[in-house]
Parts: structure tokens; C-alpha cells; sequence
């Protein structure tokens, strides 16, 4: 009896795993459950690598902006400590100047147009709609923002009705930027006893309170003559089309 049970074990067992090997009608309910397995454990592994991996990522990330944001700091206190020494400095000289410049990280919200990328809906706090002001990114000059409806609209560098006084090359010949709806801004009304040149570079010359002195604008392309002056084409350093984010310069000094 336990001889003959164990020969039916055995034949049975062969004919089990030879019918898995050749036989398609029972290898493929369990290749395909295998599969599924391995599939679900690689994507696990992958989701649980990925995840350590943007954990290592972020950490490091954090790091580094607490670095900087600590550099910042430092530089923003040792501003601040300058300004208020220069404002005491202005104050026992029974002076009127002050030094207390104020810039507000401002939001764009949306093109005014569709058509039209050179003007955006700005979202600002606590605004004044009496004021125009200088908009910046990351140093750059980017445009104006004036007042339409009461609410903030930013001017892009490239619109026509940008305007601001600026200071070319070595020399700060100075003139107006305006915006020419095309790739490069106009300076104008630059004296023609100025000498200025191709790659001079433009910057703001804070004569029209409304950005501080010395922000970069852009590059000279051209100088031409007209009626007296001279008028020069400029290459605009700031070229983004769509920033999320601008500092609006709100008091220069």
C-alpha cells in the first residue's frame, strides 16, 4: 500500500511538472500571476528608491538655501547697518536725504491680453495706485508698473509705453528707455556731445525715482543721430516671457 501510494506521488508529480513545462494551458495563469508579482515588487522598489532619492535630494536642497539664506541674512543686516549709519551721517549734517529703500515680492496673475505678453495683472499688497514703479527680476530691470482700473499692471520692458531714465557706458550719458514692441528697446534724447558705442552697457540712473541707480537694462546694438541727440538700440538683458515673480521696487532712497 505505502509502496504503490508513493509510486502515485511521484508519477503524479512528474506528470505536474511536465505539464507545467510543455503544456501553454497551464504555464500561462501562472507565469502571468508571477509576472504581476514581480511587476508590483519592482514597482514598489522603484516608488521606494524614488521617494529616498527625492528625500536625499530635497534634504541636501534645504541645506544649501539655509546656507544662503543665512549669507543673505548676514548681507542684510550689515545693509541695514550701513543705511543707518549714512541715515545718522545725513541726520548730524542736518541733511534731508535718508536711505530707506523698499522692495515688495510681487505675484503675476495674468496677461491683460492674450495677444499682448508685455503686459501683466500684477497681485500686490497695500497698493498705490497715485505711483508708478520700477519691476525687477533677479537684478534686472523688466518694466514699470502703473495703474489701470485702480489695480497694478506691469509694462514689460518691450512695451511702448515703458518708459525710464537710464545712464549708458563708462561716460553715464544719460537718456530715456522706451519700449519698442520688438526685441530691442530705444534710448533716447541721449546729448550728442555723450560718446557711447556698441556693447556699452545700459543701466538705470535713478533720476526718476523709480528704480535704485545702477540696475542693469542692457546692451547697445546701435547708436544713431537725430535733431541734436543721439538714439541708441539696446538689447534688453531680462528675456523671459512667462516669470511667475517680480520685486517691485515701492521707495528708492
Amino acid at each position: 500500500m505505502n509502496r504503490g501510494l508513493y509510486s502515485f506521488l511521484l508519477i503524479f508529480i512528474v506528470l505536474f511538472f511536465g505539464s507545467l513545462y510543455y503544456s501553454n494551458v497551464v504555464q500561462t495563469p501562472i507565469i502571468n500571476a508571477l509576472n504581476t508579482i514581480k511587476i508590483n515588487f519592482r514597482n514598489f522598489s522603484e516608488y521606494v528608491e524614488t521617494k529616498f532619492q527625492e528625500h536625499t535630494f530635497q534634504a541636501k536642497r534645504i541645506s544649501e538655501l539655509e546656507d544662503k539664506l543665512q549669507k543673505y541674512e548676514k548681507n542684510h543686516l550689515i545693509m541695514q547697518e550701513l543705511a543707518s549709519e549714512l541715515n545718522d551721517l545725513f541726520s548730524q549734517t542736518h541733511s534731508n536725504l535718508k536711505v530707506n529703500p523698499d522692495v515688495e515680492l510681487v505675484r503675476a496673475i495674468s496677461y491683460q491680453k492674450f495677444a499682448d505678453l508685455n503686459r501683466i495683472w500684477l497681485e500686490v499688497k497695500d497698493y498705490n495706485a497715485s505711483k508708478i514703479y520700477g519691476l525687477t527680476y533677479k537684478e534686472l530691470v523688466a518694466g514699470i508698473v502703473i495703474s489701470q482700473n485702480n489695480k497694478p499692471l506691469a509694462l514689460l520692458n518691450k512695451d511702448i509705453k515703458s518708459a525710464y531714465a537710464v545712464q549708458i557706458g563708462e561716460n553715464k550719458a544719460p537718456g530715456i528707455a522706451h519700449g519698442n514692441n520688438s526685441e530691442y528697446l530705444v534710448v533716447k534724447f541721449i546729448p550728442a556731445w555723450f560718446k557711447i558705442k556698441e556693447d556699452d552697457v545700459v543701466t538705470t540712473s535713478g533720476l526718476d525715482k523709480i528704480f535704485f541707480k545702477g540696475l542693469k537694462v542692457g546692451r547697445v546694438v546701435s547708436v544713431t543721430s537725430s535733431q541734436g541727440y543721439q538714439n541708441a538700440i539696446v538689447e534688453p538683458f531680462f528675456k523671459i516671457n512667462n516669470p511667475n515673480y517680480f520685486y517691485m521696487i515701492k521707495q528708492i532712497r
